[in-house]
Formats: structure tokens, sequence, C-alpha cells
């Protein structure tokens, strides 16, 4: 199942390891939230996207972009992912569900070895607008091929901007 632009997305509500807690139908940006669902802490591609994103978010959020990074992960698995790759201020979320990331049109896996989780979620990027409704998306079905921060916060600045609508929903 995807998502489709121009529509409400599905609730989304997950502990984050600082013992907070992200809730999407509370995030009331000015221009987006991005939802950033990472495969866990056994993905080194998944290490240099969020530390990218994690340098990059105050570019974000002086365009009015609050980002969150998502994965199945356990409590602890998500912590030593923050810890290990560095990551010291993008907000990190864990324990989504499988049936809630199929519900986001997310890819599953299983398994390859001992350092994955018997199932988890391949990546995909979302921007929600502050009323729940899916701007745009890109999913993947394994690491690679990602969409660039650098070229994303481009893209805010010219549709936040322009006022450019969300396409793909016809």
């Amino acid at each position: 199942m995807s998502l489709k632009p121009r529509t409400k997305v599905p609730a989304l509500s997950l502990p984050t390891v600082d013992g907070g807690h992200f809730d999407l139908a509370a995030s009331k940006p000015s221009s987006f939230s991005m939802l950033v669902f990472y495969r866990g802490l056994h993905c080194p591609i998944c290490k240099g996207y969020l530390r990218d994103l994690d340098r990059k978010l105050d570019d974000f959020a002086q365009r009015g972009v609050e980002a969150v990074a998502i994965s199945t992960d356990t409590q602890a698995r998500a912590q030593q992912a923050k810890t290990e790759w560095g990551i010291e201020r993008l907000p990190i979320a864990y324990g989504l569900s499988v049936d809630d990331a199929r519900r986001w049109g997310l890819y599953i896996s299983t398994s390859m070895g001992q350092k994955e989780p018997p199932l988890f979620s391949e990546p995909g990027l979302f921007l929600i607008q502050p009323d729940g409704v899916l701007y745009c998306s890109s999913v993947q079905t394994m690491p690679f091929a990602r969409p660039s921060f650098a070229e994303l916060l481009q893209a805010v600045a010219f549709v936040t901007e322009k006022h450019y609508p969300a396409r793909g929903e016809a």
C-alpha cells in the first residue's frame, strides 16, 4: 500500500530515545514534519544518512521543517545507534511495528544475519504538512538511493516560496 499525496497519513506516536515522545498529530511545524524511516542499528548506510541530517537540522528548522528518525529497532538498539553514530540532536523514535511500517507503505525485509533483527523496515522519507496531509514521499526497497538532504533543503525552499502543490495526487 502506498500513501497518496494530498491525503491524511496514518497516525504515528512513538517513544524517543531521549525519554520523550513523538506524536505526529501533535507536531505543528510551520512547513513540514519530515519523517525519516531508517533500517536500524545494523545499517551502516543509515549511519551516514542520519549523521548528515543531524548536521543539517538547523537548515531544515530555518525552513520550518521538524525532523524525526524512526525505526523498528528496540529502545536499546535505537539508543546504541544514536550513541555509536554520534547523533547529537536528531530525535530518534523507536518501536515502530511492522504492521505500522506497512501502513506507511514501507517495504519489510527479513534478516540476512545475526546483526539484523528478524524483520525490519526499509527506508522511507515523508514530508507531512501541519494538517497531517502527505506532501511527498520517497520509499526504497533496499538501503541505497535515498533522497539527498542538500537537495531536499533546496526543494523545501522552492515549494514553500512558490506555494507549489503536492503532486502525484491523480
